[in-house]
């Protein structure tokens, strides 16, 4: 009888005897009550609970009349002999590794994160107070599932002048991020089974996308000089696509040398194949001039390039952009009206007049010189904090850095103790679809401010063991 606890909520609208039932039964089913044990008397439990005797004895009635009780007399109240007794809890799972996709909030070192802390929101929302203030009923139709016309051209502009691609406003289409334009991509050119070069280790997100299209990953290895062509040549020369992100690679941050950027474009041109080109963060580099876009590079017109607002903007906008070949152009718009049905109007248009007033480029140059301040921070603080033990490559560009200690746990396993201290690095071992990458941890420096890089570094140290 002690092992059972009963407590009634007199607030709730769920009465009392169906109270006194239910944690019955949940001590039956949990093993706290097993099989011809004692309950307390039913005047017993009213005079602990303050209750009337005749609501227990209501409960009791229900209890016996669905088997869990049997009413013995002068013996008492028992927990039917006749029921199973409760099978042992199983042994608690390992604690999965989330990705880098599952971890919500801002956490510090998660990927992805641009320094929203210096994003100009008081600006933003008076772009957007402006614009709603204009919209009228022709802005409050169905938006065109190419994007609307005025931030095409506010795109086509950005890149010719930002990224050397030369392109028309007719050539942009808006998509929902990167994950949007790949969808796009995928719809319109593969079929179940396609084999698709990826970047291994490469962008998690890409792959399960491919996969849910039905296309079979080809993973191809990635070293100092960016995607190994060669090794993709020999792995599956008839690849229908190849994703990759050569300005700076989703895991590693090497950039694709141009020797392996012109196999790249001989193999699709030879080969017939399709490159989705990803230019997530090519806007960030730190030494040196930004380099040169793979499209730009691109005489035979096989490069689907594609662009996001999340990683310069903020990641809750959702908009992105796809300069495809213009062979492909009506077929992607075709996909996008019946995939997106065009993309929110507002948002569409706030963005337009961002970059069309300057606000844009200026927010990429003082995010440029912030994010070298935070780079060089992070990494002084972790060597601080992990001394010899630490690995850690500056390359010239992007939002994180990769860092590899020696005598260290499994990398995923590190990345669950850092979740546990409130920290969101990602484990380089969940972005290979060959699981033969070298093991490392990823962690995003623009969203952690100068002055608490020491102390971050040092909860991290702590929380995976110095």
């Amino acid at each position: 009888m002690s092992k059972l606890s009963i407590g009634v909520d007199r607030g709730g609208g769920r009465p009392a005897f169906r109270q006194i039932a239910d944690r019955v039964r949940e001590a039956v089913a949990a093993g706290l009550l097993a099989p011809g044990d004692r309950l307390p008397a039913a005047r017993v439990l009213a005079a602990q609970l303050g209750l009337a005797r005749g609501t227990v004895d209501t409960a009791y009635a229900l209890l016996a009349g669905e088997g869990f009780i049997e009413g013995h007399g002068a013996a008492g109240t028992i927990v039917s002999p006749l029921l199973s007794p409760a099978a042992p809890p199983p042994p608690p799972a390992p604690a999965p590794v989330p990705e880098i996709g599952q971890v919500t909030g801002v956490l510090p070192f998660r990927m992805g994160l641009p320094a929203l802390d210096a994003f100009p929101r008081t600006l933003w929302s008076r772009l957007a107070a402006r614009i709603a203030r204009r919209t009228g009923p022709a802005e409050l139709a169905y938006p065109d599932p190419a994007g609307l016309p005025e931030l095409r051209e506010s795109i086509a502009a950005y890149l010719r002048v930002a990224r050397g691609i030369a392109c028309t406003p007719d050539q942009v289409i808006v998509t929902a991020g990167f994950q949007g334009a790949l969808a796009l991509a995928a719809a319109a050119l593969l079929r179940p089974g396609d084999p698709v070069w990826v970047e291994d280790p490469g962008y998690f997100l890409a792959h399960g996308a491919l996969r849910a299209g039905g296309a079979r990953l080809v993973p191809v290895p990635v070293d100092p000089a960016g995607l190994d062509v060669a090794a993709g040549v020999a792995a599956a020369p008839d690849a229908r696509l190849a994703v990759v992100t050569p300005t700076h690679q989703a895991t590693l941050g090497v950039a694709l040398s141009l020797p392996r950027r012109l196999a790249l474009l001989d193999w699709a041109a030879r080969q017939g194949g399709w490159i989705v080109e990803d230019d997530y963060d090519g806007e960030f580099r730190y030494s040196g001039h930004p380099l040169p876009a793979l499209k730009s590079l691109d005489r035979a017109d096989r490069v689907l390039y594609a662009g996001s607002f999340s990683k310069v903007l903020f990641p809750a906008l959702r908009l992105g952009y796809l300069v495809p070949p213009a062979a492909l152009h009506a077929e992607l718009v075709a996909a996008s009206r019946v995939l997106q049905g065009g993309l929110p109007a507002l948002e569409q248009r706030i963005v337009a007049a961002f970059l069309a007033e300057g606000h844009f480029a200026r927010h990429i140059r003082k995010m440029r010189g912030l994010y070298a301040v935070r780079r060089a921070a992070l990494a002084d603080a972790l060597a601080a904090a992990f001394g010899d033990r630490l690995s850690l490559t500056l390359q010239a560009g992007g939002m994180h850095l990769l860092a590899r200690l020696a005598d260290a746990p499994p990398d995923r396993e590190m990345v669950v103790r850092a979740l546990a201290a409130g920290l969101a690095p990602a484990a380089v071992s969940t972005m290979s679809p060959s699981g033969r990458a070298e093991e490392g941890l990823l962690l995003g420096f623009t969203n952690v401010a100068e002055a608490a890089a020491p102390g971050l570094a040092a909860r991290l140290a702590t929380a995976i063991g110095r």
